[in-house]
């Protein structure tokens, strides 16, 4: 690798990683202040509150993580071309440097983008999913206060009216209004907590479970004994997606032991892969509309290139979200227009002598 090619990829890489690791800070104590109530309200520590809040970092990160390169690479650009050095890069042929440094640079963003998606993500999925289920557990066995109304999840509402010697919870009541439709009520004269090492169940026993329905139908199941996941209660009525907790070795891996590729599975490797594209398609777009220098004269009103990255960023997104081609449309594209751009701007011109009279 030729010396301007490691400095260029140098000062690419250090905007990018600089800015990164602010918005990473930034995220983490706002969803630190979001989950606040795991502290104040569930009765858990500060650790558990770091710890769940670092959990949900992966999928955030995987939005705006090309994001961050690309408004790295137009930051380290726009101050070569304030210093002149942009210019001295094209006059003595090195635009070669320019192009392999922008290849390095996403090279290394495609590998981090991926890693994200691939092994990261599922594992603070998992990890996420894990957590939830045990403050919830711990909440119902330990936390929960005779005779006090808790809200355990956003729509679910506990009650206990006390504990005997032995942990038994008597006077179960639970209240799920999560689903608009249903209303779930749990009644029961005495329960327990107990778990098989990986999910923890709530055991009721002598009690009714109440329904009633949106358009006034009511019905009322009586039981000597219920089974009740706690993670029904702890998670959003939406159940986990399984998939999103297994990385995509597990999943190529069991796909190839059965020979069996079901398409949510493929569908999911795919959206994992096409995080790469992103990455490569910011990378060549801020290359081709920052990396050549203009002999313009100012005097316009000009759009920051920072702005301008969150605006293309923001447009990849929604073109991804809905087109119908599938969620690599905004990314082709972008790889196209910068394609485009950078072979206008870069082919050779002829240089017109003038003669004086």
């Amino acid at each position: 690798m030729r010396r301007l090619t490691r400095y260029l990829a140098r000062l690419f890489a250090v905007d990018a990683l600089i800015l990164f690791a602010v918005v990473c800070g930034l995220l983490w104590m706002v969803n630190c202040l979001r989950s606040f109530d795991v502290v104040s309200v569930k009765g858990q520590g500060v650790l558990t509150l770091a710890y769940q809040g670092l959990l949900t970092m992966p999928p955030l990160a995987l939005v705006f993580f090309y994001v961050c390169v690309g408004i790295g690479m137009a930051r380290a650009l726009q101050a070569l071309k304030t210093n002149h050095e942009l210019h001295i890069i094209h006059t003595t042929d090195g635009l070669r440097s320019l192009f392999g440094a922008t290849a390095t640079v996403a090279a290394i963003g495609v590998l981090c983008v991926l890693l994200l998606s691939n092994f990261l993500d599922p594992w603070a999925t998992r990890g996420l999913n894990q957590l939830t289920a045990s403050v919830a557990a711990d909440l119902v066995s330990s936390t929960l206060k005779p005779k006090r109304f808790t809200q355990v999840t956003p729509g679910v509402v506990l009650l206990i009216g006390g504990r005997s010697g032995e942990g038994e919870i008597t006077e179960f009541f639970a209240d799920d209004r999560r689903d608009p439709a249903v209303r779930r009520t749990y009644i029961a004269k005495s329960a327990r907590i107990s778990s098989d090492g990986k999910n923890y169940v709530l055991e009721l026993h002598d009690g009714t479970l109440q329904y009633s329905e949106h358009v006034g139908r009511f019905s009322e199941i009586s039981f000597a004994r219920y089974d009740l996941s706690v993670d029904q209660l702890s998670q959003p009525l939406a159940q986990p997606d399984p998939l999103a907790e297994r990385d995509s070795l597990q999943l190529v891996s069991d796909a190839l032991a059965t020979g069996d590729w079901p398409e949510p599975v493929v569908d999911r490797l795919l959206k994992r892969m096409n995080e790469a594209l992103s990455v490569i398609g910011i990378c060549m777009l801020v290359l081709a509309l920052s990396g050549f220098p203009s002999g313009r004269r100012g005097g316009r009103i000009a759009v920051p290139m920072e702005v301008a990255v969150l605006l293309l960023a923001f447009a990849e997104r929604g073109v991804s979200s809905y087109s119908p081609l599938g969620p690599a449309t905004g990314a082709l594209l972008m790889m196209g227009a910068a394609a485009i751009i950078i072979f206008v701007r870069a082919r050779p011109r002829r240089v017109q002598y003038a003669v004086m009279a």
